[in-house]
């Protein structure tokens, strides 16, 4: 998606730091207003951020229906962005959040509060989106998923970001 070469609208990136801070609602306020403010597609995946930290917010809450509907609409948001978007690693955020419903649909409506929190795991992205080398150190381009460099080859997939530029 085109959209996906842009760079983060700044409450986004807010949004994004309050998510890892475990702070749901601050999340959902910061990202309605990226969404808001967003003229391009990657508006719904703002959206679909948003609604991943309703979730666990449903969860924290013991809302054991509201979570199971929430994550329903988040993926649907989620499902047909690339594994990597503007920096955000969506394929991790997609498998991180199917994990904690998972955790919720075992512990059921009755046993949600006992739900284990450290299940919660925080959504990573490059916010510089500036990639350099590691064999030339020229600047590398990104595209698709795929990260290469201009000067020697060197080549990286998505999945692969967080190994070598974390």
């Amino acid at each position: 998606m085109e959209d996906c070469d842009g760079i983060l609208h700044p409450k986004a990136v807010e949004g994004l730091k309050l998510f890892n801070e475990k702070k749901f609602f601050e999340t959902h306020e910061e990202l309605e207003t990226a969404w808001r403010d967003e003229p391009g597609k990657v508006r719904e995946l703002y959206q679909g951020i948003l609604q991943a930290a309703v979730t666990c917010l449903h969860v924290t809450r013991g809302n054991y229906d509201g979570a199971l509907k929430v994550y329903e609409r988040s993926m649907r948001w989620l499902r047909n962005w690339p594994d990597v978007c503007r920096g955000i690693d969506v394929e991790k955020l997609r498998n991180d959040l199917e994990a904690v419903i998972l955790e919720v649909r075992k512990l059921g409506r009755e046993r949600i509060l006992e739900f284990d929190t450290s299940l919660f795991k925080d959504v990573t992205w490059n916010e510089k989106r500036i990639w350099i080398c590691d064999r030339c150190g020229a600047r590398m381009h990104e595209k698709n998923c795929k990260v290469s460099c201009p000067n020697c080859g060197n080549r990286f997939d998505c999945s692969d970001l967080n190994i070598y530029f974390d």
